[in-house]
């Protein structure tokens, strides 16, 4: 469904013009700009025929808010959306080499954000979300993306513990995050179809999603007591590019 929406910044709306210029709107742009990124961002907007404004500061600013917006903000008719039921087709496109990232509840839009610009980087199949009790893609993650939530897929699922097991049924190895886990990732086999699981900043990995877990892992740290547990964003960069080195 198409919900409006503004992004700001110039890797936000960079993406957005490359990946999915057909519900871009409108463009605004600070008046008396001159940075060559934001000119190229004007330049590729017109030649795909979107309106473009030469507007004041302040209008920019109060149209994003508190975002920090770098001088070019786009009104977004719709997002790419992906829909679950299009999980499935994304696992055996991936031809036995599926990385998934699940996430359990992130609440934090920018911890959401960073995690779908390390997604990204990784070359993730998609990104899992639930659709109750997380943040769902927003201005804001958009902004802390990057842009990366334009290239990579974003599947909000209705109950988090029946995917995970779908999942399992198509090869998909559930691998959940746990401080107090025995198994530390570098043990782990990643080359083949891979789920990673991640929980939330607050309580991590809810009960059902660790019961649907094939295995409990931790990221060893040296550093012991001295640091209780990792940013949810920082440890699934860790996870993800874990994967990556595996797989060459």
């Amino acid at each position: 469904m198409s919900q409006k929406q503004w992004i700001a910044g110039i890797n936000a709306v960079s993406a957005a013009l490359e990946h999915d210029a057909e519900h871009v709107r409108e463009v605004l742009i600070e008046a008396g700009a001159k940075n060559p990124r934001i000119t190229e961002i004007e330049s590729n907007a017109r030649r795909l025929d979107i309106d473009v404004r030469r507007v004041a500061t302040q209008a920019l600013d109060g149209v994003v808010g508190n975002l920090r917006h770098q001088g070019v903000v786009a009104r977004y008719a719709a997002a790419k959306t992906w829909n679950e039921n299009e999980l499935e087709s994304l696992v055996e496109g991936a031809e036995g080499r599926a990385l998934l990232l699940i996430l359990d509840g992130v609440q934090d839009p920018h911890n959401l954000g960073a995690c779908l610009r390390s997604a990204a980087a990784a070359g993730a199949t998609a990104v899992i979300i639930p659709k109750d009790k997380s943040v769902q893609v927003n201005a804001t993650v958009r902004k802390t993306s990057a842009g990366a939530a334009d290239s990579v897929a974003v599947i909000p699922v209705t109950n988090l513990a029946r995917t995970m097991r779908d999942l399992q049924k198509l090869g998909v190895w559930l691998y959940g995050l746990a401080g107090e886990a025995d198994t530390p990732l570098y043990a782990l086999d990643l080359k083949g179809n891979v789920g990673l699981v991640l929980g939330g900043e607050a309580d991590g990995l809810r009960r059902l999603t660790r019961e649907n877990c094939d295995q409990l892992v931790r990221i060893p740290m040296p550093g012991g007591d001295s640091v209780e547990s990792l940013n949810v964003s920082v440890a699934a960069g860790v996870t993800l590019f874990e994967a990556v080195r595996q797989r060459g």
